[in-house]
C-alpha cells in the first residue's frame, strides 16, 4: 500500500471518526453541562437533537456540493467549520449558544461521512474494496460505541467542555493531511433544487424531533408532535412525488432504489437501527439505572463490543475477496441473534461480568454485518451514482439508528409501565404475602397494617420487578429484529467479479 493512499486514507478518517465521535461523546457529559448552562433537563436534549437534525438535513446534498465545489474543497470545508464550531461549543457559557454552535457543527459534520466512504473506495482498487469498507466501519461503527466511555473519562476527571476540545487537534491534523493528500475532483455544473431541499429538509427535521421528543411527551399526546408527523408525512410525500415526476434536475435520484442490493441494504442498515443502536441504549440504562454502575464503569463494561467489532471487521476487510458478503451477514446475523438471546435472562442479581460475552458476541456481528452490507450497497451502482447514493446511504444509517433508538426506548417504557400495572395490583395493606415479605425488615405495625415506609419498599420491589421484566422483553424484541433480517438475505443479488474499473466508486 503506497503512503500517499496510506495518507489519505488517516486524513477521512480523522475527519470520520470524529464527526461520528460526538454523537455518543456528549451524552454522558449532559447533566454537568446543564448544571453550568442552566438549562432544564428538558431543554438539554436540544444539544442532542440539533446535531442530529442539521446532519441529517445536509447530508443528502453530498453529492450537489461536489460537484458544485469539488471532493477537496467541500471537505476541507467541511473539516474547518466542524473543528471551529466543536470549539466554539466548548466555550459556550448559555443554552442558546450551545444548541446554536452544535447545529453548525451538525451542518458542517454531515458530509464527512459520506465523503470519506467514497474517497475510500477511490483510492482502493476495486478487488479491495471489502478493505476500503473494514478500515472505514471500524470508524463509522466503533467510534460510537466508544463514545460514552471517552466522554465519561472527560467529564469526570477533567471537564465536560473537554467533550469538544477534543476535536480540535484530530480536526486540524486532519484538514492538513486532507490538504497535502486527498485528491480533488472536477467541478461540473448542477442546478440547486431548493423545492426538493425544502421539502426534504422539513420533512427530516420534523421526523428527527418526533423521534427524540416523543418518549418524553408521551408521542401523539403532545399537539407539537402531532403538528410534526402531519409535516413530516405530508413533505416527504411531496418530496418522492415531486422528485420522481416532475421535469427539473431532482436533489437526489430516487430510482437508485431500483438497484436491488442497494435497496436491501438500505432495508437492513435501517433494520439494523433497533437491534443495535436502540439495544446499546438500553444495555447502557440497564448498567447505570438498574444495577446502578457509574457512568465511566458502565461505558468500560460496554467497551467489549467496539473491541471485538475492531477484530472482526479487520478480518472481513482481509478475506473479503474470498468470502461473499451475504455468508459475513449470515453469520453476524447468527452471533447477533445469539448476543440478544443471552440478554433475556438478565437479573438484578446478575454481575456486569456476565455482560461480557453477549457484548463481544454483539460486536462480532455488528463487525460481520456492517461492512459486507456497505459493500454490498454499492457493488452494482455505476461509478456516477456514487455522491449521491452515499449521502443517501448516510442518511439512511442515521435516520435507522434513530428510529430504532425511539422504537426500543418506546417499546421499554410502554412495557414497563404496563408490567407495573399489573404487578402492584397485591400491594395493599390487606394481603398476608406483604405482611410476611416486610416482617423480616420490620415494617410491619403491631395491628398488621404496614406501615408507610414499608408500603415504599414494596412499591420499590415491585417497580424493580417492573423494569426488569422490560429489559427482558426489549432484549426480546431486539432478538426478533435481527430474526427478520434472514428473509432479506434471499434478495440479495451476487454479481460475477467485475474488473476494478467496474467497480471502482468514485466521485467523477
Amino acid at each position: 500500500m503506497n503512503a500517499n493512499r496510506v495518507l489519505t486514507g488517516i486524513a477521512v478518517m480523522a475527519a470520520t471518526i470524529m464527526q461520528v465521535l460526538d454523537t455518543t461523546i456528549v451524552n454522558v457529559a449532559l447533566p454537568n453541562m446543564a448544571g453550568q448552562l442552566d438549562a432544564t433537563p428538558d431543554n438539554i436534549s436540544w444539544v442532542l437533537t440539533s446535531y442530529l437534525i442539521a446532519s441529517a438535513i445536509i447530508m443528502p446534498l453530498t453529492g450537489f456540493f461536489t460537484d458544485r465545489i469539488g471532493q477537496k474543497r467541500f471537505l476541507l470545508i467541511s473539516i474547518a467549520g466542524f473543528v471551529i464550531n466543536s470549539a466554539l461549543c466548548g466555550m459556550a457559557t448559555s443554552l442558546f449558544q450551545m444548541v446554536l454552535f452544535r447545529f453548525l457543527q451538525g451542518v458542517f459534520g454531515a458530509a464527512l461521512v459520506p465523503l470519506s466512504q467514497s474517497i475510500m473506495l477511490q483510492i482502493f482498487p476495486g478487488e479491495q474494496r471489502g478493505k476500503a469498507m473494514a478500515i472505514w466501519a471500524m470508524g463509522v461503527m466503533v467510534a460510537p460505541i466508544l463514545g460514552p466511555t471517552l466522554g465519561g473519562w472527560l467529564t469526570e476527571y477533567i471537564s465536560w467542555r473537554w467533550t469538544f476540545y477534543i476535536n480540535l487537534p484530530v480536526g486540524i491534523a486532519s484538514f492538513i493531511l486532507a490538504l497535502r493528500f486527498v485528491h480533488d475532483t472536477p467541478t461540473r455544473a448542477r442546478r440547486m433544487d431548493w423545492t426538493g431541499f425544502i421539502t426534504l429538509a422539513l420533512g427530516i427535521g420534523a421526523v428527527q424531533l418526533v423521534l427524540d421528543r416523543g418518549n418524553q411527551d408521551d408521542w401523539f399526546s403532545s399537539p407539537m408532535l402531532v403538528f410534526a408527523t402531519a409535516v413530516a408525512t405530508i413533505s416527504i410525500l411531496f418530496f418522492i412525488v415531486y422528485s420522481l415526476t416532475g421535469k427539473h434536475h431532482p436533489l437526489f435520484d430516487l430510482r437508485i432504489f431500483k438497484d436491488r442490493n442497494f435497496l436491501v441494504a438500505s432495508l437492513i442498515m435501517t433494520t439494523i437501527g433497533i437491534g443495535f443502536f436502540g439495544g446499546m441504549l438500553l444495555q447502557s440504562l440497564f448498567l447505570q439505572n438498574f444495577l446502578g454502575y457509574p457512568t465511566f464503569e458502565a461505558g468500560l463494561y460496554m467497551a467489549p463490543r467496539g473491541i471485538a467489532s475492531f477484530f472482526v471487521m479487520m478480518f472481513v476487510g482481509k478475506f473479503s475477496g474470498r468470502i461473499p458478503p451475504r455468508n459475513f451477514i449470515l453469520v453476524g446475523i447468527i452471533c447477533s441473534i445469539t448476543g440478544n438471546y443471552m440478554m433475556t435472562g438478565f437479573t438484578a442479581e446478575m454481575t456486569a461480568n456476565q455482560l461480557i460475552v453477549p457484548m463481544i458476541l454483539q460486536g462480532f456481528g455488528m463487525g460481520l454485518i456492517f461492512v459486507p452490507i456497505s459493500t454490498l450497497a454499492f457493488t452494482t451502482l455505476p461509478k456516477e451514482t456514487a455522491a449521491e447514493a452515499a449521502g443517501i446511504y448516510s442518511l439512511i444509517r442515521a435516520m435507522g439508528s434513530a428510529l430504532g433508538i425511539s422504537i426500543l426506548v418506546t417499546y421499554f417504557s410502554r412495557d414497563m409501565q404496563q408490567n407495573w400495572s399489573l404487578l402492584r395490583g397485591p400491594i395493599t395493606p390487606y394481603n398476608p404475602a406483604l405482611h410476611s415479605y416486610l416482617a423480616p425488615l420490620h415494617q410491619g405495625m403491631p395491628a398488621g397494617i404496614p406501615d408507610p415506609q414499608g408500603m415504599h419498599i414494596a412499591a420499590q420491589a415491585v417497580m424493580q420487578q417492573a423494569q426488569n421484566i422490560g429489559y427482558i422483553d426489549s432484549f426480546w424484541f431486539a432478538t426478533l429484529n435481527f430474526v427478520v433480517m434472514l428473509p432479506l438475505l434471499l434478495l440479495v443479488r451476487t454479481p460475477a467479479k467485475a474488473s476494478p474499473a467496474q467497480v471502482q466508486v468514485s466521485l467523477e
